[in-house]
Parts: C-alpha cells; structure tokens; sequence
C-alpha cells in the first residue's frame, strides 16, 4: 500500500501574523483559504515551493491560547543558504536561536519560533 504525508495541522491564535511569518520568512504560499463564520473558524493551506506537504493552519475564533505540547518538537525547512537565512530571521520580529552544528561541528541549523511559539528548524539543504 502506498502511503504519503500530505499536510500537518497547527492550531493558531492569530492567523494574519502566522500569514506572515510562513508567507513572508519562508515564501509558503497560500495554496486556499476556507471560512466558517457560523462554526466559528477558518482553514488555510500552505504550500512550500518543491514540497508536496501542506501546512493546515487552523484559526478558531473563540480558542484559548494553545500549550505547544511536550511531544511535538518542531518542523524542518531546508534553504540553499543558510547563513543569509539566518541574517534574514535574526533581523526579523520572530525569536530566532544561533547557528548550530551537531557536536559542534560546522553550523548546519538554526530554530525560528513561530508567532504561535511553533519551533521552526532551517537546516541547510545537501
């Protein structure tokens, strides 16, 4: 049997600012947006250039604020340069950690945090 990952759902609290930080930082692009006023909440999918993935952003209206849980770590994002990205995130709003290497060796990530406080991973693609 064939199977495929096509979408990872995160709830957000503030939809135009996560807009904004997948669309503008990383150049995800709204690939639709759904809403349901009278269900109080809204769908939005993203796409990232060369991935077959979707990010689901789910936005309901009258949520509390979401606990990132303990078991869910973070996503991954690979781009061809990975220090101007870095330059890129650090001079943004978004909290953004320093480069990283694994046992110290040559710097090949760095973590972003989303305006929801998701944990981006920008490794460098091979």
């Amino acid at each position: 049997m064939k199977q495929e990952l096509v979408e990872i759902c995160l709830r957000v609290r503030d939809i135009e600012a996560t807009l904004d930080f997948y669309t503008n930082l990383f150049d995800f692009e709204i690939a639709s947006r759904r809403e349901f006023p009278e269900d109080k909440f809204d769908l939005v999918y993203l796409n990232s250039p060369g991935s077959s993935v979707q990010i689901e952003l789910t936005y309901n209206y009258d949520a509390e604020p979401y606990n990132v849980g303990d078991g869910f770590s973070h996503l991954g994002v690979t781009v061809s340069d990975l220090e101007k990205m870095h330059e890129v995130c650090k001079s943004s709003a978004y909290q953004t950690g320093d480069l990283r290497g694994l046992s110290g060796g040559t710097p090949s990530y760095f973590f972003v945090t989303d305006p929801d406080g998701y944990r981006i991973e920008v490794k460098r693609a091979k």
